[in-house]
């Protein structure tokens, strides 16, 4: 009954503002709260033209770096889903209370795969490590973990490099190629870190696209172009996050040109019924070291009949709606802005957003209602299923960190915290120092 209660405030707090910032800022997208306080479906108007079907590029003698990353992961969706012949939804479901605690706890988690991360893990090296490496089925459950530990070692700091509001104000830079309609480059460049994504070239696009570049995060079809994916940086400065798994191919690049640019692996948390794809995984690692994300190139507004990037010729494709739809909700639960075509005043202020106490108070009365490690309480570990003590220097003494980033870390008692995919109660893996 007690439960119920909350999920009723829950609802109040937030079904009322969270349908009106939608209309406001949505573009024409509705939004309706379901009666078990917690689902909201996301409606399109009804004269959107869904398209959705798959095509799959075929080998060239000669490719580009666009072709390279065409043939090895990126999907054109063209009419129909093969599988099912039907055209995409103009409605989306989506959990409201799953998307403010899952989100909460992506703020105070890193997103950077560590050796720490695996040696905590209970059965790390055999259960987890493996799957982070290609073809790691063949490796035995790393039986022999210092084989495991080479093919990673490139890629797998001791701990994390970076911590959460470790940046200020963040942009994530899609590939659509409606940024063509808006010259967002001086405006991109002012933020403090920017993450691109993939191949993404910024050479003779600056005054749509920015040419400032902190974080890149790759497919797996970028990741086995990684020397190409370096060229457009050419610093060796840009961070670069692979979100699958390290390639041998890989490792050779990085020891053998050598590619000088940092190069990690992600680690992500579950978001059930969010959207897929490297634009959310691109968001969730800003938002995990930024005090503030906002999102250009990615499509949001209505009237997209045609899935094109700004970096090559215009191609069939799919309008994104699932996609559209999530980062919509995201906005309007005050986690992201969008700017666009038709969002492109920089100043733009988001109407109806909640507030943080209700922000606050819906996210305690979420992790109730779904039983999370911890919920209602206020200790920040609230939700540290799995402890372990270290004795390495603190976040604190690392230089040149922003004041939020410093208090941040001191509000948590210096403690790591990282994501546990999979589990029931969304717990996490926690390091925290010896005192």
């Amino acid at each position: 009954m007690k439960v119920l209660k909350l999920g009723l405030v829950f609802a109040l707090a937030f079904s009322l503002g969270f349908q009106k910032c939608v209309s406001a800022n949505g573009l024409g997208l509705q939004a309706q709260i379901g009666n078990d306080h917690c689902k909201v479906t996301i409606e399109f108007p009804r004269d959107t033209v869904p398209k959705w079907s798959h095509h799959e590029l075929q080998d060239q003698p000669t490719m580009s770096l666009v072709q390279w990353l065409d043939l090895y992961e990126v999907t054109v969706f063209v009419l129909k889903d093969p599988k099912t012949g039907e055209l995409e939804g103009l409605s989306f479901d989506f959990d409201l209370c799953e998307a403010v605690a899952t989100w909460e706890l992506v703020r105070n988690s890193t997103t950077i795969l560590t050796k720490e991360f695996i040696d905590t893990l209970p059965n790390g090296w055999e259960e987890y490590a493996w799957r982070r490496i290609n073809k790691g089925i063949n490796l035995n459950r790393c039986e022999n973990k210092t084989l495991c530990l080479e093919k990673l070692s490139l890629v797998l700091p001791e701990r994390p490099p970076f911590v959460p509001r470790q940046f200020g104000r963040c942009a994530v830079i899609g590939n659509s190629g409606d940024l063509l309609k808006t010259k967002f480059g001086k405006e991109i460049d002012d933020y403090d870190a920017v993450v691109r994504e993939n191949g993404a070239p910024i050479q003779d696009y600056t005054e749509f696209v920015g040419s400032k570049r902190t974080f890149r995060l790759l497919n797996r079809g970028s990741a086995k172009a990684l020397d190409k994916v370096a060229e457009l940086d050419g610093t060796g400065k840009e961070v670069l996050i692979v979100k699958t798994t390290i390639h041998d191919i890989m490792n050779k690049m990085i020891r053998e040109i050598p590619i000088q640019n940092p190069v990690y692996l992600m680690l992500g948390a579950s978001f059930g019924s969010a959207a897929k794809g490297t634009g959310l995984k691109a968001l969730e690692f800003a938002l995990s070291v930024c005090e503030s994300v906002d999102m250009y190139g990615f499509t949001v507004d209505p009237g997209y009949k045609e899935w094109t990037r700004y970096f090559s010729e215009s191609r069939q494709g799919h309008t994104p709606l699932h996609g559209r739809a999530y980062y919509q909700m995201m906005e309007c639960l005050g986690l992201i802005k969008i700017h666009s075509p038709m969002r492109a005043n920089a100043n733009r202020a988001v109407k109806w957003l909640p507030s943080q106490n209700t922000l606050i108070a819906a996210r305690i009365a979420a992790e109730k209602l779904l039983g999370r490690m911890g919920a209602g309480s206020e200790n920040p570990l609230r939700a540290c299923s799995i402890v372990k003590k270290r004795y390495e220097q603190k976040f604190t003494e690392i230089s040149n960190l922003r004041t939020p980033a410093v208090e941040h870390q001191k509000y948590v008692e210096d403690t790591t915290m990282y994501p546990l995919e999979h589990s029931p109660e969304h717990g996490m893996l926690c390091s925290v120092p010896e005192r």
